[in-house]
């Protein structure tokens, strides 16, 4: 049973509360990289529940599965599996997760890396919603989709705090219903 009670999340509103909440770390963390921060939106209340609200209201009733990817995907993840009142299934770097997994590398905008999830945290005929904090590359939200599609589950979509339009994950995406909170 849902567990989500958004009733009307007036977007303009939460838009603005995180927009003035997200700051930029110039050289993080690398040289050439500006990371986009969202601490300050961890840290105030409002914000939060405003967002994790956001993120999972339109999928209400529609996911039995909850994928958060490793690490502020977590911390969003878990409070909208738990509002819409679903199972969490995490999406870790190699090596993290201690059962069967099944794998799949992919590019970052600065290097590149491999994601794993458990064989049998999804089985066929869950619908699983994404959850992360940025779509940026789009190479960590692919790569989730593969690993949880390779197990015999359907991707309903993928809820994020924001989007960096100038690196094009969008379009790497195709056709998965993206909701995205924030286009910077």
């Amino acid at each position: 049973m849902s567990r989500a009670t958004p009733g009307h999340i007036e977007d303009d509103a939460v838009r603005e509360r995180v927009r003035a909440l997200i700051r930029d770390v110039v050289g993080f963390p690398q040289p050439g990289v500006t990371f986009k921060d969202i601490t300050p939106v961890l840290a105030d209340a409002a914000a939060f529940g405003d967002a994790v609200a956001w993120l999972g209201a339109p999928f209400a009733g529609k996911t039995n599965k909850i994928a958060a990817i490793e690490a502020r995907g977590f911390i969003l993840g878990a409070p909208v599996a738990y509002a819409l009142g679903t199972g969490l299934v995490p999406v870790r770097k190699v090596g993290k997760l201690p059962a069967a997994t099944v794998a799949e590398a992919y590019m970052l905008e600065y290097g590149e890396a491999t994601l794993e999830m458990h064989t049998d945290a999804v089985e066929p005929g869950d619908k699983v919603l994404i959850v992360d904090d940025v779509i940026a590359t789009g190479g960590t939200l692919l790569a989730t989709a593969t690993v949880i599609r390779r197990a015999g589950a359907e991707v309903v979509g993928v809820a994020a705090l924001l989007e960096i339009v100038a690196l094009g994950g969008r379009q790497r995406l195709g056709g998965l219903d993206l909701h995205v909170l924030l286009s910077v």
